[in-house]
């Protein structure tokens, strides 16, 4: 049984009495050490106290600035870090929230995404070293020109040619009627507070990854301030979704209606691969395209994940 826990007032570290485990233990706890009264000889603080006190707010570092006062649960979204799970209470405050227009939107659009499209998905394993290698040396040379492109820049640069090339991911389902369309107007999913939007770079196949890489920029910071036009984000022929960024390392992206296909773009991951038949130390990206096979079989689509394997692993072929 783990002993009674007593705020005291908090002590120098010049004096604290504490065993080196338990100090060891305070810190990968966040426990407040200052403030634990020791149980051990001559009030010396040991492991007891410190794994008793970890299960008090009141003597978390967190909460040190109040002595006494428990520990401010976190906020509903907020992500865990790791440590001691301090708050006791509920999770979040309990209560019926309106349904905003945006994630209204979305439901409908989803809803409609996934019960009335045929899907198939196809994913592929692309050798993303060459990609980060060219990106890193364009960042390092133009650094002092303001330029920092990220490996989206490249992605979506790269959906719009292999667009180019295999023209029939790039329609869309009406019906009676397949649109065929002209221009590659590739959108990107920004994730917002209340949901998902997807700007839209329009013609980029007709722009340098450079170009993209400003214009997803500007597009991003608009959406973030909430300041995108219909234009902005409509008219889209291809989307691409990216949570590499946040350590997915591969997912499955639902189609945004009327587009045939969205990219689903994982993070790259290190790991042991292949090459002249040598198991060399490797980074690799997993994309998966969600296709409506009302308009494109899987055989196309292996096509295009193909052709977009082909530019990603030769990026040089990007920036011509």
């Amino acid at each position: 049984m783990a002993p009674a826990v007593a705020v005291s007032a908090p002590a120098s570290d010049e004096r604290l009495r504490i065993s080196p485990l338990a100090r060891k233990i305070a810190a990968q706890q966040s426990v407040d050490a200052s403030r634990v009264t020791g149980t051990g000889p001559h009030g010396r603080i040991v492991k007891a106290d410190i794994l008793a006190a970890a299960a008090n707010p009141a003597l978390l570092k967190s909460a040190a600035a109040s002595a006494g006062a428990a520990a401010t649960p976190p906020r509903s979204g907020t992500p865990f870090t790791g440590g001691a799970v301090a708050a006791k209470g509920p999770i979040q405050e309990e209560r019926l929230a309106p349904v905003s227009t945006m994630r209204g939107v979305i439901a409908k659009r989803m809803v409609e995404s996934t019960t009335t499209i045929p899907y198939v998905y196809l994913d592929i394993e692309i050798d993303a070293e060459p990609l980060l290698a060219v990106r890193a040396q364009l960042n390092t040379g133009l650094e002092s020109q303001g330029v920092k492109l990220s490996v989206n820049d490249f992605i979506l640069k790269a959906s719009a040619e292999a667009l180019r090339r295999v023209p029939t991911v790039n329609c869309s389902w009406e019906g009676t009627h397949i649109r065929h369309h002209g221009a590659a107007h590739v959108a990107f999913a920004v994730a917002l507070e209340d949901g998902l939007i997807t700007p839209v770079v329009r013609d980029a196949h007709l722009k340098s990854v450079f170009q993209i890489s400003t214009e997803v920029k500007a597009l991003g910071k608009k959406a973030k301030d909430k300041k995108l036009a219909p234009a902005d984000y409509t008219g889209g022929t291809f989307c691409v979704s990216n949570l590499g960024m946040m350590g997915i390392p591969k997912f499955t992206a639902i189609i945004n209606p009327p587009n045939a296909a969205i990219l689903a773009v994982g993070t790259t991951v290190a790991k042991p691969v292949v090459k002249n038949g040598q198991v060399v130390a490797g980074q690799t990206l997993t994309v998966t395209l969600s296709c409506d096979h009302r308009v494109f079989d899987g055989a196309v689509g292996a096509q295009f994940l193909g052709a977009l394997k082909d530019l990603l692993e030769k990026p040089a072929l990007l920036l011509v």
